[in-house]
Order: C-alpha cells, then sequence, then structure tokens
C-alpha cells in the first residue's frame, strides 16, 4: 500500500510537471493555454492527478493507514533530486540522477525527456536524439517531445524524418510554437515553395499577434517574411524580437544579413560587435564577419574567415567562390567583360566597390550604372551614395541619400554618409540630426558622438560639444582612435574655459 510520504512525493512531482511544462511554454511560446489544445490537455491532466493524489492523501491521513518511510531509491525522488539540480544549471550532476531514475524506473518518460534536455545543453545532440525518441516511444501523443525531436532533427539536417514529425505534432495542435519555429527552420533550409512558407507564416502570425509573443516566435516570423521579399516587415518583426530580447543572436544574425544585403554596412558591423561572444551558432557569425570584409574589398580577411569553419557550409562556400573569382579577376577584364554586356550589373558593382578607394571618380560612374541597371537593389544606390561623399562630390551625394533614405529610413551607412556630407559642407545643424540618428540606432559606436561634439563646438553649442566629447572618449578604442582621443583632450581645456566663462550658445 503506498505511504502518506510517497503520496506526498507524488503530488511533488506533478506540482513539478506542471512548473516544468508551464517552463517550456514559457521557453517557446506565450501564446494562451486555450491557443494549443496539446498543451492545454497535458495541463488539466495535470491538475487532475494533482487532485486525484490530494484525495488519496486525505484519505490516508484519515484512516491512519500511511507508512511512514518512503524508498530512498525511489525513482520519483531521484527524479525530483535531478529536476532541482537540472534549475540550478549542474546539468552533469542532474543528468546522472535522471539515468539512475530511468534505472529504477524505465518506463519513466518525463525522465528520458528531461535527460534529452540537458544531454542537449550539455552538446550530446546524439545522446539527446535517442533520449527524445525513447520519450516519445513511451508516450507517442506527447507533443512536447515530438516537437523537440523535430527541431533537433532539423539541426542535424535528417529533413525528411523531421517534417514527418513536426507535421504530425502540428496535425494534433496546429499552433504548438516549437513545432512552428523548427519547420519554418527546415523549411528555410529545403527551399520550400511561397505557398508553404505563406501557409506557415500565417499560423505563426497568428501567435505573434497575441500577447507577449516569445523572440524565437518574432525570429521566425522576420525569416519567412524576408524569404517572401517582405524586408520591411522582417524588418520589424526582429524588432520587436529584440525589444524582448536584445542579445537574441538568431534575431541578430537575420537582422545583420538584411544589411548586408542592403549594402549597411556600418549597422552589419555593429550587429557584429553585438553578437561577439553572444552565440549559439558561431560558424554564421564567421560567416556574416567574412560578408563585412568581402563588401569592404578586404578579401584576405574576408577568406581567413571563412577557412576557419570547419563545418561543411554551403553559403559560406560560395562566397568563397565569389571572392576568389574577384580576386582573380583584375579591373581591367572586367571592364572587358562589360564590352560584351553593358548592363551586367554584377561586374558594375565589382568595379564600384573595387574602385572606390584608389580612383573615387571612375567608382562614381560605374556606381551609377550598377544603380541604373538594377534599381530596385539598395546596395547599389547606397554604394552610389557612398562613392559621391569619396568622390567629394558632397552636394550630389546629399541628393541622393536623402532620397535613399526615405526608401530605407533605418539604412546606417546612408544616414552616416549623409552626415559626413553635411558635416564637409559645413551644414553642421542638419549633419547634427543625422549623428544623432545614428547614437540612438548605435549607441555604443563611437564615431557619431565625434562628430556631434566637433559640430556642436563649431555651433558654439559648448555644452553639448563637451558631452558628447566625454562620450566618445569612453567608448573610443585607445589604440584605433589614438589620434582623434588626443585631439579631443587637447581641445577639453579651452571648452571647459568657455563654458566656465559663460560663453557659447543654446542649442534649441
Amino acid at each position: 500500500m503506498f505511504g502518506i510520504e510517497i503520496l506526498e512525493m507524488m503530488f511533488r512531482t506533478i506540482i513539478r510537471r506542471f512548473r516544468l511544462l508551464m517552463l517550456t511554454f514559457d521557453q517557446s511560446t506565450s501564446m494562451t493555454f486555450y491557443s494549443s489544445p496539446a498543451l492545454f490537455l497535458n495541463i488539466r491532466r495535470t491538475f487532475a492527478a494533482a487532485i486525484l493524489v490530494f484525495g488519496i492523501i486525505a484519505i490516508f491521513s484519515l484512516n491512519g493507514t500511511a507508512q511512514s518511510n518512503p524508498d530512498p531509491q525511489d525513482a520519483v525522488a531521484v527524479f525530483n533530486a535531478a529536476q532541482d539540480l537540472h534549475e540550478k544549471g549542474k546539468l552533469a550532476e542532474a543528468l546522472r540522477l535522471y539515468e539512475e531514475a530511468i534505472r529504477i524506473e524505465p518506463q519513466f518518460a518525463e525522465a528520458e525527456y528531461q535527460r534529452g534536455i540537458a544531454q542537449l545543453s550539455l552538446g550530446k545532440s546524439l545522446d539527446a536524439e535517442r533520449s527524445f525518441r525513447r520519450a516519445v516511444e513511451l508516450r507517442p501523443a506527447w507533443t512536447l517531445a515530438m516537437a523537440s525531436l523535430g527541431s533537433l532533427l532539423v539541426q542535424q539536417n535528417k529533413v525528411e524524418e523531421a517534417e514527418q514529425i513536426l507535421v504530425r505534432v502540428l496535425s494534433s495542435d496546429s499552433l504548438n510554437p516549437p513545432a512552428l519555429t523548427a519547420l519554418a527552420d527546415l523549411y528555410l533550409k529545403t527551399g520550400a515553395p511561397a505557398k508553404s512558407l505563406q501557409d506557415l507564416l500565417t499560423n505563426i502570425a497568428v501567435l505573434t499577434g497575441k500577447a507577449s509573443p516569445t523572440p524565437s516566435l518574432w525570429t521566425a516570423q522576420a525569416a519567412l517574411e524576408n524569404v517572401l521579399g517582405r524586408r520591411t516587415q522582417a524588418k520589424q518583426s526582429i524588432a520587436n524580437a529584440l525589444l524582448i530580447d536584445g542579445s537574441n543572436s538568431s534575431a541578430l544574425l537575420l537582422a545583420g544579413n538584411i544589411a548586408i544585403v542592403e549594402g549597411d554596412i556600418v549597422r552589419a558591423k555593429e550587429i557584429l560587435t553585438r553578437l561577439t561572444g553572444n552565440s549559439s551558432d558561431p560558424a554564421s557569425v564567421v560567416y556574416l564577419r567574412a560578408n563585412v570584409f568581402a563588401f569592404e574589398g578586404n578579401y584576405d580577411e574576408a577568406i581567413a574567415e571563412l577557412n576557419s569553419i570547419k563545418a561543411n557550409n554551403k553559403d559560406a562556400a560560395d562566397l568563397l567562390s565569389r571572392i576568389r573569382t574577384a580576386r582573380s579577376t583584375s579591373p581591367a577584364e572586367l571592364e572587358k567583360a562589360l564590352a560584351v554586356n553593358t548592363s551586367d550589373s554584377v561586374v558594375l558593382g565589382r568595379l564600384c566597390t573595387l574602385y572606390r578607394k584608389d580612383d573615387p571618380t571612375k567608382a562614381l560612374e560605374y556606381c551609377r550604372r550598377a544603380s541604373e541597371a538594377e534599381p530596385e537593389n539598395i546596395n547599389h544606390a547606397v554604394g552610389f551614395g557612398a562613392a559621391l561623399v569619396q568622390a567629394k562630390q558632397f552636394e550630389a551625394a546629399v541628393g541622393l541619400l536623402k532620397k535613399i533614405i526615405e526608401i530605407v529610413p533605418d539604412n546606417a551607412t546612408a544616414h552616416a554618409n549623409l552626415g559626413t556630407a553635411l558635416f564637409q559642407l559645413k551644414r553642421y545643424a542638419e549633419a547634427n540630426t543625422e549623428f544623432e540618428w545614428l547614437t540612438k540606432a548605435q549607441p555604443k559606436s563611437p564615431g557619431a558622438y565625434l562628430f556631434l561634439g566637433i559640430a556642436h563646438d563649431q555651433l558654439s553649442h559648448y555644452l553639448d560639444a563637451m558631452a558628447n566629447y566625454q562620450q566618445y572618449l569612453r567608448l573610443a578604442d585607445p589604440v584605433e582612435n589614438k589620434l582623434d582621443i588626443e585631439k579631443v583632450n587637447l581641445r577639453l581645456p579651452s571648452l571647459q574655459k568657455l563654458i566656465k566663462d559663460g560663453k557659447g550658445k543654446k542649442n534649441e
């Protein structure tokens, strides 16, 4: 006969299981219970079991038939101890106890599942796969374990089986967040038809439209929107994800890749800074960094980055191939290729980049032609604007860059070049608008604060100049920005005296 202590232990286990369900629910989705029938059924069954155990405990208490000492080897007790360790981040110790609980009770599905979660956190993906499979074998209708298995199979590129499992989950729970996000990843990897992507996007949008959606849902929605050509919506979905979790690496990586496509190298660099040491997908960070180097024509650095990616990565291989082609083809040979096809936007764009440092005037012409050949590609237009600035055609640059910003208002590279052009034209008040935008968009980037300080200084806004100079000194790299730091430090004593003497104008 069950003792009162064992029944109480069962109740604590049920309550803990409910907490685990809620934890999984919180990590993977923010939908209401009623929007996920399977999850709600699990929770409802958990409460029903709790009520039943409470009733049994009450009966045993009244009858005084309880035994006093639970079996110390009881699988439930070991499982509870494992979860305590798991919650404290002691994964190796928790894993050992999960395995002990399974040894005592081989049919313990929850222990199998939690063992898989611990193994996954420890990087033991093959072991985690076996644990998830066993959990599903023990409880074939358990959508939580099925979704976790399907998501892991997507990561392992076992796409056919993953799709079967995820579709099965969604057939019984059409708004299961882990299954939806995993299926989005699968569809994007395999190049699914637009209709499949749209149908999936529609279901995910139902969840993001509810209260408190999770970053993973917003990021999945953004990825689908991006591949469907809805880049503006994708960037807004990314912003929503980062508003919830500003360090979400998946959202940042997607934002960085979009920035590269749009020619927003300033934004891409800022994202790389935020991703440093903060990504579960280091190969993707390396790929983004290589793209930045390649965009700027630093091919040696780009190749070194790509060669450091050990895993078979098709995107990295494609970029490496493009870089090698660009390096092996001289500008003269590219210009010969234009004689065959004068509107080849790829060749024109490459010449635009190659000549930008050494011959800005020549680069300007190729940038203009690339933009005309492929007007829908904002990258060419942004490159054209940058070439105008480098060619010191500041008035023309201002006109073009203002038009670009109307189309892509969040393009940091366009704002930086527009601010630079206005600054060089001594239109300091207008330049300040652009640099202030940059400090809000990229508060840890020192360059904009330096320009703001100089511009305010020129306008006799000495207090504002002082504030921005000091912020620049806090953020600037002492080696890379050594010369500018010295100039600012030389200016500060004079500026402090002007402020003390009550000189200067207020910034209206």
